[in-house]
């Protein structure tokens, strides 16, 4: 470490503001370079079947580093709150509300977004999922100054990745978390420096990843096998893809596609049983359901779900 790097831990005031588990090594990164003052995250929510309520992961992570944690329900009522601390330098990650002006225009280096898509392209707050949704062969991170609108202010730097066949959105959520932390600590120096770049977003080029609704988790099994086969991964390891089997929720984990055609079955008909899982009807061919979750049950391989029960009363049935 040099005698400059000493001198900006010493003199910037930093604030974060995140959220999710995505969001943890982003922030452990700055604070290990840059100090961070103050966190700003989501307020503690009810999870699982029990509504446990449970602190945000950014919020743990600031508590065992003895950082300021604040919670506003809204960020424009925390205004005034947060701009006491004197920021000189805002760095989000997920945190899910947009910033008002008064915080935008405040710090001397601005406010940095560090957002899980290569911009234009996925603007929203479900990146990861929606990439392998809609079948993207690569996307990345983009470093940006934060504008009033939702990512669309200027891109300082980007990196992009391939996304592989065997990405499901935990793995991809992984890979970019790591991405996106190291591009960040590359970039500050040049924000800081003055000597980092601004580029406008080509708008004719925008698409959007928006958040996962209860529609996208559903199952249609009249789409191609490949929509499907990225519909299971994309959800993968969160919120999950399902459908019903026998009047109950059937959450579907991985799957594989074959080359089988059965024009003569329903959408949705089960076709085979294999050794590692359920065959199933779908537009244009077969997939196979390798690892599910009955309802009121824990996650399993398909293969053990199977061997469990009459196999031949599977076939024929419909999941829809």
């Amino acid at each position: 470490m040099n005698i400059e790097d000493i001198e900006i831990k010493k003199e910037l005031v930093v604030i974060f503001m995140g959220t999710p588990e995505f969001s943890v090594e982003v922030l452990d990164q700055l604070n290990k370079k840059y100090k961070v003052r103050a966190v700003v995250t989501k307020i503690d929510k009810p999870v699982g079947r029990k509504g446990i309520i449970t602190k945000p992961p950014v919020k743990k992570y600031a508590e065992d580093h003895a950082m300021l944690v604040l919670q506003p329900t809204k960020i424009k009522d925390s205004v005034d709150e947060i701009l006491s601390l004197n920021p000189d330098l805002i760095v989000t990650c997920a945190y899910g509300q947009i910033l008002p002006k008064e915080i935008l225009e405040y710090p001397r280096y601005g406010c940095i977004n560090v957002h899980a898509s290569l911009l234009p392209k996925l603007r929203g707050g479900a990146p990861i999922h929606r990439a392998i949704l809609n079948d993207y062969k690569k996307t990345g991170i983009t470093i940006m100054y934060m504008a009033e609108g939702m990512d669309d202010g200027d891109i300082i730097t980007q990196s992009e990745i391939e996304i592989t066949d065997l990405d499901t959105a935990e793995t991809l959520h992984d890979k970019l978390s790591k991405l996106g932390a190291s591009l960040l600590v590359e970039t500050l120096p040049k924000i800081i420096d003055g000597t980092c770049t601004r580029t406008k977003q080509n708008e004719s080029e925008v698409t959007f990843g928006l958040n996962i609704k209860r529609e996208d988790e559903k199952i249609d099994f009249s789409k191609t096998k490949r929509q499907i086969y990225n519909q299971i991964r994309g959800l993968n390891s969160f919120p999950g893809a399902y459908c019903m089997m026998d009047g109950k929720i059937l959450k579907v984990w991985s799957s594989r596609i074959t080359d089988n055609y059965y024009p003569e079955k329903f959408d949705g008909q089960i076709t085979n049983i294999y050794l590692d899982g359920i065959g199933v009807k779908v537009g244009n061919g077969e997939i196979v359901l390798t690892e599910i979750q009955p309802e009121g049950k824990r996650k399993m391989l398909a293969a053990d779900y199977i061997n469990g029960i009459d196999k031949q009363a599977l076939i024929g049935k419909i999941l829809n």
